[in-house]
């Protein structure tokens, strides 16, 4: 039988141009089934995306009770890092520490010692014979406070990374990513209770973080200097997100103190995530963003990235 060629299109048939076959592309992608999430809800952890300065890479992220995991170890990273080095130093040779305090905790600080010479002045005026047994009683309520205290901060659930000795791993491909895992390398997630189970069954079409599981740290400081009117709110806002949780499982206090309650850059997450809320509240933090500098917030978050950056390590 002879070979039939093939149908060539009619000629009164229009052909498509770039921009149909453009949104032909999209509704390709968009009849595509997403990536199963069944392995990452059964083992509780998930692909993330992050884009920094250097790069973008892929990691992996898992919340767990404190109790439940061993913080990664920053022995060696601490000490192959010369300005941790030189802050020792001074501490050492100095006997004195100076630290500027603002105003507001300034006035909380005065008002406490003052509660305390009090406290201190009532003490001193109790029987003598009684004041042992008090004593004892309050150390007795102290050590009770201080275990439910323990108690909750092991209940609380926390962040951790693919991460090993005070470093993000950060793989640049999918296929690097699964490759590591598979290769029983030594990582804090290895921990986990299901992190055999992942290693098993992963494959690199499973790595397809979710929209609320990319973030790009690496835009935040050139939006900040865009000014107010040119600041994102949803990035801002998961930059926040993410810097805190890499702080605290990269055990990073600087970045910690840096985002805590009260400082500037809490203030402007504050604000930005009041501003998108509508009615009065919206209008509020609308106007508190008016009042925050737009240099000293991207002075702040350029300081946050490099200090995120520079415990990266890179995999190809």
């Amino acid at each position: 039988m002879a070979r039939q060629s093939p149908q060539r299109p009619d000629a009164d048939e229009p052909e498509l141009d770039d921009t149909d076959a453009a949104a032909a592309a999209d509704e390709v992608e968009e009849d595509r089934p997403p990536a199963d999430r069944a392995l990452w809800e059964e083992v509780r952890i998930d692909p993330v995306e992050i884009a920094l300065p250097s790069g973008t890479g892929f990691t992996l992220r898992a919340y767990r009770q404190a109790r439940e995991l061993t913080p990664t170890d920053v022995a060696e990273r601490d000490q192959d890092d010369p300005f941790l080095a030189r802050r020792q130093v001074v501490e050492t040779e100095d006997d004195e520490e100076v630290v500027i305090l603002d105003e507001e905790f300034a006035a909380l600080s005065a008002e406490e010692d003052d509660e305390d010479e009090e406290k201190d002045a009532k003490a001193r005026r109790k029987d003598k014979a009684g004041a042992s047994d008090e004593k004892a009683e309050a150390e007795t309520e102290d050590d009770a406070e201080d275990e439910d205290e323990d108690d909750e901060a092991g209940d609380e659930e926390v962040p951790a990374f693919l991460t090993h000795k005070g470093r993000l791993l950060l793989f640049k491909t999918p296929e690097s990513l699964v490759t590591f895992i598979r290769s029983g390398a030594p990582n804090d997630l290895s921990q986990l209770d299901s992190w055999n189970e992942l290693s098993e069954r992963l494959e690199p079409a499973d790595i397809a973080p979710l929209d609320e599981d990319t973030y790009e740290l690496d835009l935040v400081v050139e939006n900040l200097r865009g000014g107010h009117d040119a600041w994102d709110h949803e990035l801002l806002i998961e930059a926040g997100e993410i810097a805190r949780d890499l702080a605290y499982a990269l055990r990073l206090p600087a970045v910690l103190d840096m985002l805590s309650s009260g400082s500037s850059l809490d203030d402007l997450d504050e604000a930005l995530r009041a501003s998108v809320n509508g009615g009065v509240g919206g209008f509020l933090g609308r106007r508190r963003l008016k009042k925050i500098g737009a240099q000293t917030a991207s002075l702040g978050w350029r300081t946050i990235v490099g200090k995120i950056s520079a415990v990266v390590d890179w995999r190809d």
